[in-house]
């Protein structure tokens, strides 16, 4: 079950909040690199990750799932966010840069149909940068943060599933090695407890990043869909009248 709109939103206003999206932020970009001129798609909840990269790329949209809900961004400014079916964007092919996934992956039921609409949509040569809480992690085994909901991934399955729909990871981050509890001394150690699980390795981390490119050729060709018929009550076969001799 995806989780709601509202409770991202506060989520991100609480000290813990603000320490994740830090921590995560510096990930995500150092992974997204120079998007100079670029068009740039954020999916699911990805909106505290795209502020930085609103002031060079040549367009930047926040994609949020209908059954999370949408909110108004950027703050006093036109609104950049629009609600959607994640398997079925409303784009054209080949359109898009850049997409930074963050709250998406673990709530899509269909992962599989997900990733042929991002290679749709994505121009070859494209990165994907996905966040998902690690299936591990302590982050994932605590429902008081949005990284304790949804399906959790391992690195081996994330990279697969990106590899078999012609993503290939090119780039690791392991992130939120700190326990996820809103405790002010905790918190105020954030920094050492990332330092420091980074040299214990990446079993205590709540959430790995990971940026993909865009292969030329996908490995899965897109699913057909089934049109969809409605059948009205006049037009329902109906048997022939008796003949009269």
């Amino acid at each position: 079950m995806a989780i709601d709109i509202t409770e991202l939103v506060e989520f991100y206003r609480t000290p813990l909040g603000r320490i994740a999206r830090t921590l995560v932020s510096d990930a995500v970009h150092q992974l997204i690199g120079d998007v100079t001129a670029q068009r740039v798609v954020g999916l699911g909840f990805a909106t505290p990750y795209l502020s930085q990269c609103r002031e060079h790329a040549e367009r930047v949209i926040a994609m949020m799932p209908a059954r999370q809900g949408i909110i108004h961004w950027p703050k006093n400014a036109p609104t950049q966010s629009v609600l959607v079916d994640p398997l079925e964007l409303p784009l054209t092919d080949a359109a898009i840069d850049v997409v930074v996934a963050v709250h998406a992956f673990e709530h899509v039921a269909d992962t599989e149909e997900l990733m042929r609409e991002l290679w749709r949509i994505t121009a070859p040569g494209a990165r994907l940068i996905v966040v998902v809480p690690r299936r591990r992690g302590l982050w994932a085994q605590r429902d008081n943060t949005p990284f304790g909901h949804g399906h959790p991934f391992s690195k081996s399955q994330l990279g697969q599933l990106l590899k078999s729909h012609s993503f290939i990871p090119e780039l690791w981050r392991d992130v939120l090695y700190l326990p996820p509890a809103d405790f002010k001394p905790l918190l105020k150690s954030a920094r050492l407890f990332e330092g420091g699980g980074r040299l214990l390795g990446s079993a205590l981390a709540g959430a790995t990043v990971v940026r993909a490119l865009r292969q030329s050729y996908p490995a899965i060709a897109r699913r057909q869909r089934a049109s969809r018929f409605v059948r009205l009550p006049e037009m329902a076969p109906q048997p022939a009248l008796p003949t009269r001799g």
